[in-house]
């Protein structure tokens, strides 16, 4: 298979829910826009910004459904599906589902209940997934701190690679730059690594990056391009000062609850997408006030994506 590398940001859209907790499916049509209006190159829906472990089955089809028709006329937006999960049966049929909507291409998640306990089992799961849709590109995504799978990356290409024909790349959200590096230069650059720590994208390019993954990039994906494109001018003052602009930014995720703040940031740019399931906690209204203002002390709203 041969593999089309992205270049440039990739999202990992929230799932817009009403009051009540509801997918609000007709909420996507105008999200995809938003993103293609800002220059995102993608969108890894169901993801763990998307919630995709807190919808059911069938939610998480409709939503693939909805991003396959709101991109249908985005040639630049390339849509990734994560069908991965703790029953390779399901991810299947997640899988196929993908395949028969029109997805360009899908995400595979390590079992995170029984866990692999080495490469080769890993490898083994993501093909028994990947051989039902032998004609889909296939990611692994890379996420030890919520899966508490810590495989080395670097052993799992080199299992996978003759185990899994359409393996392409991985989404890696972990801090091992030396693992990260190794498969970078797997096989004179084979696969499509998409770095998924938004807070350190400048080190990613040091190391040749060209594609990041991450919830920030729904928000604020022009201070990411003004990043990028000071890096590539070899101008790394302004890229460092970017990038502390973010860390500084998503500093205030923590400050105010997690993950969960996402939305909160979608809400200030004017695209209102709700509540995050429980048990993940919400922010307040009072506390959205303080947010606010912490949000406005930052003087970046020139670099928040706009409507």
């Amino acid at each position: 298979m041969t593999i089309s590398k992205f270049e440039g940001l990739v999202a990992a859209p929230f799932t817009p829910m009403d009051k009540s907790g509801e997918v609000v499916y007709e909420k996507i049509s105008a999200y995809a826009e938003l993103l293609d209006k800002n220059k995102v190159v993608g969108a890894f829906i169901n993801g763990s910004t998307g919630e995709g472990v807190a919808l059911s089955q069938k939610e998480k089809m409709k939503t693939t459904e909805a991003w396959v028709k709101a991109t249908s006329d985005k040639k630049q937006l390339k849509t990734i599906n994560l069908v991965g999960g703790t029953s390779y049966q399901e991810c299947i049929e997640n899988a196929q589902h993908s395949a028969e909507a029109g997805i360009d291409a899908i995400a595979l998640l390590a079992p995170y209940y029984f866990k692999p306990g080495a490469a080769g089992q890993l490898a083994e799961f993501c093909a028994k997934v990947a051989e039902a849709v032998p004609n889909m590109p296939v990611y692994f995504y890379h996420i030890p701190v919520l899966t508490g799978c810590n495989v080395s990356m670097f052993d799992f290409v080199q299992e996978a690679d003759s185990m899994i024909p359409n393996l392409v790349g991985i989404k890696y959200t972990h801090e091992d730059f030396m693992d990260f590096q190794s498969c970078m230069n797997f096989k004179n650059g084979k696969y499509d690594m998409l770095w998924g720590r938004d807070e350190n994208l400048l080190s990613a390019l040091v190391l040749g990056a060209r594609a990041g993954v991450g919830s920030t990039f729904n928000y604020a994906a022009p201070l990411y391009y003004q990043l990028i494109d000071a890096f590539d001018k070899g101008d790394l003052d302004k890229a460092r000062q970017l990038q502390q602009l973010s860390i500084d930014m998503i500093r205030l995720l923590g400050k105010y609850g997690g993950i969960a703040t996402g939305k909160a940031y979608m809400r200030y740019i004017g695209f209102e997408c709700g509540e995050f399931r429980l048990p993940i906690k919400n922010m307040s209204n009072e506390a959205y006030k303080a947010f606010e203002k912490d949000v406005q002390k930052l003087q970046m709203q020139e670099l928040f994506s706009t409507l």
